[in-house]
């Protein structure tokens, strides 16, 4: 005695999971995959084309901010020799300077309190 529909625990031949036999579902999985790693591959080759070919302009562009960075430090190092020289040299004026007003006053004491006096009247006459 054979019973159809659900429960049926009679042997009807019938293979089928779905509407798919379990072969054919295998060979569409495997397409399928087959496709996911052509699509996956092909992007990976277009990627790596792509940095091959942008790769030399980055190098381009990295030398040439390279170059701009040393030219500006050499300037710079230039600057700050010229500022230390010229720094010297107004503190060698000024203790040139210095070392002559000292002589003066002590070779002319009179004429330098006259001086500091007249200074001191045109500050008061001025403040």
């Amino acid at each position: 005695m054979e019973t159809t529909g659900y429960g049926s625990t009679g042997n009807t031949g019938n293979n089928s999971t779905g509407g798919l036999s379990t072969g054919s579902g295998e060979g569409t999985l495997n397409k399928l995959s087959s496709s996911a790693h052509h699509a996956v591959d092909s992007l990976a080759s277009t990627a790596d084309e792509a940095t091959r070919k942008v790769k030399p302009k980055i190098d381009k562009v990295a030398a040439m901010a390279h170059d701009v960075v040393d030219k500006a430090a050499g300037a710079a190092s230039d600057t700050a020799d010229k500022l230390t020289a010229k720094g010297e040299s107004l503190g060698a004026a000024q203790k040139k300077l210095v070392a002559d007003t000292c002589s003066y006053v002590s070779d002319n004491p009179l004429k330098s309190v006259g001086f500091a006096v007249l200074a001191g009247f045109l500050l008061a006459r001025i403040l």
